[in-house]
């Protein structure tokens, strides 16, 4: 039981940690929700639909079950009466239509958050039951995640349904990523599947993206992919995608499953100057210097010499900087020269400025070095600064 605690927290923490894209007070009325903070989760939904932004819908959804939770059930009422006029084809509007009959249900008052404690014991002693008798606990799971329960409670469910071997739990996970509930909980199973890793699996994410309309869901394959290593999806995604915002993300995706090889063969295929820079940036993020220096030292664009010379001074000291000072010795672009010292800086590289500074032999040049080392604090800066003062 403890292993799977630090497995579930693990994984329901990897989920959280892909949603960069959500509006702040969306992100920050989900946890106030967790934190059963009712009154913040409140304001935070309210800024969030007031925005009118891509998660305009769910945030009208989960502030009126915060206000229900509240006690404020005809606010809850009108707050999803608000969602079906404002939203009428949102995916949202069947979680409204059973969190209103709960509130009607209800007197009106006030839920204890110690209740919340009581739905993830409930969860463990589901995950017991998981393991010895799946049938008799996957229609308990089920429940839980078509009923009006807490954002947490309904990820962890997800988990422990994403967990089971049986052929019923995954097609019910499988169910859940196709698009068979809100749309925050398609793109947490279509995230599982990806850490699931099997064939299956695949084929069906593949089947998802292709088929849906819905960026979020896409951006959510896309990372599944990544999850499972999967990276000839990615190749494939990178190079035919027509939608530019996609088609980087993929490129990502590529760079954090590995795809070092791919990233390459991908950028020498590419004819768009932007798309390579994306890719480049990629480059970054994989580790992939070797590359990095080829372009920086010979690629004709010297816009595209200049991001990969800029990517290498990211790099600290992986970043070649015996090759930094050699295509500044060398290279004639005035751009990619002073591109060389930022990346230079960046690292933090006295002992390769100060070999510069002194075989620099036009003063407005020297200058621009000799500024650069004396915003670095280190003993060779210092020292070369009381050999000019001589």
């Amino acid at each position: 039981m403890i292993r799977f605690g630090i497995v579930l927290v693990v994984a329901i923490g990897l989920l959280g940690a892909q949603e960069t894209r959500e509006d702040p007070d969306y992100r920050q009325g989900r946890r106030a929700l967790d934190n059963a903070q009712w009154d913040q989760a409140i304001a935070a939904f309210d800024a969030a639909v007031a925005r009118k932004g891509a998660a305009a819908d769910a945030a009208l959804y989960w502030k009126a079950y915060a206000e229900g939770r509240a006690g404020r059930r005809d606010r809850a009422l009108a707050t999803l009466d608000a969602l079906r006029q404002a939203y009428s084809s949102s995916r949202w509007v069947n979680d409204a239509k059973a969190l209103e009959l709960e509130i009607r249900g209800q007197a009106g008052a006030p839920v204890s958050p110690a209740s919340e404690s009581d739905e993830e014991l409930k969860l463990m002693a589901i995950n017991s039951l998981m393991q010895a008798d799946p049938k008799q606990a996957l229609p308990i799971l089920q429940k839980l995640l078509l009923s009006n329960n807490s954002p947490r409670v309904k990820e962890r469910a997800l988990f422990v349904l994403s967990q089971s071997g049986s052929p019923e739990a995954r097609k019910a996970l499988s169910d859940i990523a196709k698009g068979a509930a809100n749309p925050e909980l398609q793109v947490k199973a279509v995230r599982l599947l990806g850490m699931t890793g099997t064939e299956d699996s695949r084929t069906l994410l593949a089947s998802i993206y292709s088929s849906s309309p819905d960026k979020n869901i896409k951006r959510a394959v896309l990372q599944a992919f990544m999850l499972s290593g999967s990276r000839t999806f990615l190749l494939n995604a990178a190079k035919s995608e027509k939608d530019p915002e996609l088609r980087h993300d993929a490129i990502r995706q590529l760079a954090l499953a590995g795809g070092q090889d791919e990233l390459w063969q991908l950028y020498q295929s590419e004819g768009s100057s932007e798309s390579k820079e994306e890719i480049l940036k990629s480059m970054f993020l994989a580790g992939n210097s070797s590359k990095l220096v080829d372009i920086a030292r010979g690629d004709k664009d010297p816009h595209l010499r200049l991001a990969a010379i800029q990517s290498l001074g990211l790099m600290g000291d992986h970043g070649r900087s015996d090759v930094l000072a050699s295509i500044y010795r060398s290279d004639q672009d005035r751009g990619v020269r002073e591109g060389v010292l930022q990346a230079l800086f960046l690292q933090q590289n006295a002992k390769a400025l100060i070999e510069l500074a002194r075989g620099e032999s036009n003063p407005e040049r020297k200058k621009e070095i000799v500024n650069k080392l004396s915003l670095i604090h280190s003993k060779e800066a210092t020292d070369y600064m009381l050999e000019i003062l001589k």
